[in-house]
């Protein structure tokens, strides 16, 4: 046993990435860049346990790829690091950032060989450039950029984050206790990714692959008289509209169906249960807005959509051109992608017998190329 945890910082929200992929997200190869992080430090080292620090919606889809310790972030690093903390009975603890995501194997072992050598180990790089602080120069040689991943004597930095003080990284709130701090060599190609142009400087990520991911989704409600009918967001002028716990739009409810099983990320029951007030009478466009968003935050764009609405009552037709064009705004995608197909049952079954509507859906995504945005 190592005697070593392994904290994987990557609760933020992206706010500074500047495109809508947040950047945890990001796609190398055909894994998101947290789960290159944590693998990479899988394979450079041996630990007791890897703790993942995410947001709990992301959580939740985090589990579908890899079997590791999950703890929900809170509103600051200092926050999310305490979390974690609460789950480490390792006597080291190595913290990282999951933005720091080309860390050198050679610089996280001087790291871990150093661990005897204080409370806190960090990596570390000279200054190169002139500095000043207001008007005056500083001596360069004083002066280090500080780094992570960063490896403390566990029970020393909960005792140091025991306090509304709130400190930028492990190693000053180590040191604010008058705990030894020994630094190490840093690395330039440990790089943080902060904003998208810092991506030109991690050489360690590949393209996103090319493969097509695809979804299928299906869904049906009978009808209910005395209630609006929507399909694909266009109210359609009948008497009647569908049971449901939302607006019972069935042809949406299929749509996201399939955009969720093209990403792997379970069924809209999970994502906006009938079981909750919040979605009683919900517009199942804002449901697929939703879903758009999330489709995006994660990683991926989508290619195009099929839809195949099985109904012997309304009449379609009249209604179809305004459906895609709603579909596609929603989507963001353009509306020759957006394909709608309606058929009857021949009379056959419940539609057959004008008691409800089934509809079919698949849905193509492909990982959001961050190299081209």
């Amino acid at each position: 046993m190592s005697n070593t945890t392994l904290i994987l910082l990557g609760a933020g929200s992206s706010t500074r990435f500047g495109i809508n992929v947040k950047k945890q997200w990001l796609i190398t190869g055909e894994i998101p860049l947290w789960l290159h992080v944590a693998e990479h430090f899988e394979k450079s080292a041996q630990f007791d346990n890897i703790i993942i620090v995410s947001s709990q919606t992301e959580i939740n889809y985090m589990k579908n790829f890899a079997s590791y310790t999950y703890v929900t972030g809170g509103n600051s690093r200092q926050a999310s690091l305490s979390n974690a903390l609460a789950h480490v009975t390792s006597q080291y603890v190595l913290v990282s950032d999951i933005a720091r995501c080309c860390v050198p194997t050679n610089m996280i072992q001087r790291i871990l060989d150093a661990r005897a050598q204080a409370s806190c180990i960090v990596p570390v790089l000279p200054v190169t450039d002139t500095l000043y602080l207001s008007d005056q120069p500083l001596d360069r040689e004083e002066v280090k950029i500080i780094q992570t991943p960063q490896l403390s004597v566990t029970k020393i930095l909960k005792k140091a984050l025991e306090t509304e003080t709130l400190f930028t990284d492990d190693s000053s709130a180590i040191a604010s206790l008058g705990e030894k701090i020994h630094f190490v060599e840093g690395s330039v190609k440990a790089h943080k990714l902060t904003t998208r142009e810092d991506l030109e400087k991690l050489s360690c990520l590949q393209a996103p692959s090319s493969k097509t991911l695809t979804g299928f989704g299906l869904d049906i409600h009978p009808f209910e008289k005395g209630k609006q009918m929507f399909l694909c967001g266009v109210p359609i002028d009948v008497d009647y509209g569908f049971k449901a716990h939302s607006d019972g739009d069935v042809a949406i409810h299929a749509l996201i169906d399939a955009l969720l099983g093209a990403a792997g990320m379970g069924d809209i029951g999970e994502l906006y249960p009938d079981t909750e007030d919040t979605y009683a009478g919900a517009d199942s466009k804002t449901l697929l807005s939703d879903t758009v968003k999330r489709i995006n935050n994660f990683g991926y764009t989508i290619g195009n959509i099929d839809l195949t609405i099985m109904a012997e009552t309304p009449k379609l037709l009249p209604y179809k051109e305004e459906m895609r064009t709603i579909l596609a705004s929603l989507l963001g995608i353009r509306k020759n992608f957006v394909n709608i197909k309606a058929t009857t049952a021949e009379k056959l079954g419940f539609v057959g017998r004008k008691e409800g509507v089934t509809v079919h859906a698949v849905a193509n995504l492909t990982y959001t190329n961050w190299k081209t945005l």
